[in-house]
């Protein structure tokens, strides 16, 4: 093998590679879309004798699925929305404001957005017990949204900074409070973080599978993300054409969220010469 082969070879084994990998994430989704529409669907992949709708007709109609998948929203929504909210006032002062343990603060809250939910579970169940909150959907909102509130101050935090005091100060002189200038001053300036906070906490909340599972016992309050048992029957019997149908239909809250805030995602904050003139 001479020096030019091997200089090809060299240039086409990365993209060898990587089609490799992208082929190994490509195949199960490619599985659960052709699974969908196949009343016979198994293990492997292959292609439906007759293309139908039965597996999602099939799912919709399903009282308990609607159940779930309303109960997901509320969860992942109600999250999405107090994590925003209180994430943004608590966001607030750090950037604002000048103080003295400001950088060890900033570090603990960095510190908390790494800690696994496994590790606090034990005494978060046990809290809950004590609180009568166990099997409370309104329970597992809360543990989410508390769980979330380290990376959205974190987020929300460094995205005010690049708002210029000055349009505040303006403000104020106008005659505007503290809450005002946050509501039509720095939060319109910071829709992309928002916007990021929200999605981040939705998917999180959307498909999280372990705290649900722990927090919750009565069938009724279970979201969409522990419905995933119901298609796995005993003796190793799986409705796979379901399975696949409830999964695509699970996907569809986090892509549409994520299609809409993509217009307010790419503007940016735009605050090159707001404070000029």
């Amino acid at each position: 093998m001479n020096a030019k082969q091997r200089k090809i070879i060299y240039r086409i084994m990365p993209y060898a590679i990587l089609t490799l990998i992208g082929i190994c994430f490509v195949l199960p989704l490619l599985w659960v879309m052709v699974a969908s529409v196949d009343t016979n669907a198994m293990q492997t992949l292959k292609l439906p004798r007759a293309v139908t709708a039965d597996n999602y007709i099939e799912v919709i109609t399903s009282r308990e699925n609607q159940r779930a998948f309303l109960i997901g929203l509320i969860m992942s929504l109600g999250q999405a929305v107090l994590v925003v909210i209180l994430a943004l006032l608590a966001a607030y002062p750090l950037s604002r404001y000048q103080m003295k343990y400001k950088k060890s603060f900033m570090l603990t809250i960095l510190f908390m957005t790494s800690l696994p939910i496994t590790a606090v579970m034990v005494p978060v169940y046990q809290l809950f017990l004590s609180l009568k909150l166990y099997d409370q959907i309104f329970g597992v909102i809360l543990f989410y949204v508390a769980s979330s509130m380290p990376y959205g101050i974190w987020m929300l935090k460094n995205f005010m900074d690049s708002v210029p005091l000055d349009l505040e100060e303006a403000a104020w002189v106008d005659g505007a409070s503290v809450f005002t200038g946050i509501r039509k001053v720095v939060a319109p300036l910071m829709v992309p973080g928002i916007c990021t906070v929200a999605i981040f906490t939705f998917s999180g909340s959307w498909g999280n599978f372990f705290v649900p599972y722990i927090l919750l016992q009565n069938p009724e309050n279970f979201p969409a993300s522990l419905k995933l048992y119901q298609f796995f029957g005993q003796y190793g019997m799986i409705e796979y054409g379901n399975l696949a149908a409830f999964s695509i239909m699970y996907a569809i809250p986090s892509i549409v969220l994520y299609i809409l805030s993509q217009r307010f995602m790419s503007k940016g904050f735009g605050l090159q010469g707001g404070t000029k003139g």
